[in-house]
């Protein structure tokens, strides 16, 4: 039997409180497997949705401080720190998210080394389109034979920067960190396009109302500067942009819901991708009712 159940699928599929259901049944702690939710304060324009916990004990969110820049390395020991804790407490670890390349990284144990900035690349690139920045690093990739990176996340320039200085880094820096492949049963949580693209929309009206654009607004008033926002893309990035007056509301709502849409197209690219490259996933519909998605999971995982 697996120690390890992982969920995954694209935002708005209802990934959490079927990981949430799961682990209430089988005495399971959550693992989050999403690269904005450690940051504590950013909670409505990163879905943490903490209710739809109940109970349930979870792990790497609220962890680091907006305006820093968490990493695939330390998410891979920060991963390995909790998922080690749950099991030596006989308990059940569900790694949970819809960041793949987090997941993909954890189940197949890459080895990583820490990339310091490199302010002398940083000034070479300054003043780059986000279009020049992403064909140099998907030249760099080509060049390396590289696929440990993902491309999925980066839509700012910030982003493909610190990309590009990871990707050439990683050839001059030695490995530091080795973890091994870990088993684990794959469960993906599959969604009509349409149904999706309806949940997106009416998620992110929602999150608008509950006050999206305050809690950037007091992130802001906090210190942390706009860019190093804009940097998290999607929901920071717009909102950031409308709250400083470079967009107005409506550009702002228009913008970043085709952007969520273009998001949750590219992590099932990842997903299939991973697919390819040998995980099973077994896919569940993600209309079932709950309990029969639990079931089948159990059933899956002889649990």
């Amino acid at each position: 039997m697996e120690q390890l159940i992982t969920i995954l699928g694209p935002t708005a599929s209802g990934k959490t409180p079927l990981a949430a259901a799961l682990a209430q049944e089988i005495e399971g702690e959550i693992i989050s497997a999403d690269s904005r939710q450690v940051y504590r304060r950013m909670d409505i324009g990163t879905g943490k949705d903490l209710a739809d916990y109940g109970s349930v004990p979870y792990h790497l969110i609220d962890i680091c401080e907006p305006g820093t820049k968490y990493n695939l390395f330390q998410y891979q020991q920060d991963f390995h720190q909790a998922f080690y804790d749950i099991v030596s407490r006989g308990r059940r670890p569900i790694l949970c998210g819809g960041t793949g390349l987090y997941i993909e990284a954890v189940l197949k144990g890459y080895s990583l080394s820490p990339v310091p900035q490199n302010q002398e690349l940083r000034n070479s690139l300054e003043g780059k389109s986000l279009q020049e920045l992403t064909a140099m690093l998907l030249e760099l990739k080509k060049k390396n034979g590289s696929n440990m990176h993902n491309t999925t996340d980066v839509d700012t320039a910030q982003r493909a920067i610190r990309a590009i200085e990871i990707e050439m880094g990683q050839q001059n820096s030695p490995l530091s960190s080795y973890y091994p492949p870990l088993t684990s049963l794959i469960i993906g949580v599959s969604i009509d396009r349409e149904l999706r693209r309806e949940k997106i929309t009416r998620r992110l009206k929602a999150r608008l109302q509950e006050g999206m654009a305050d809690e950037v607004r007091h992130l802001l008033d906090s210190g942390i500067a706009p860019e190093d926002l804009i940097y998290y893309g999607l929901e920071y990035k717009y909102v950031t942009e409308y709250v400083i007056g470079r967009l107005t509301y409506d550009e702002m709502f228009r913008q970043l819901e085709i952007a969520i849409h273009q998001f949750a197209k590219r992590q099932m690219t990842w997903f299939r991708g991973m697919e390819r490259r040998g995980f099973t996933i077994h896919w569940l519909d993600a209309t079932l009712p709950m309990a029969e998605k639990v079931a089948a999971i159990r059933e899956l995982a002889h649990c």
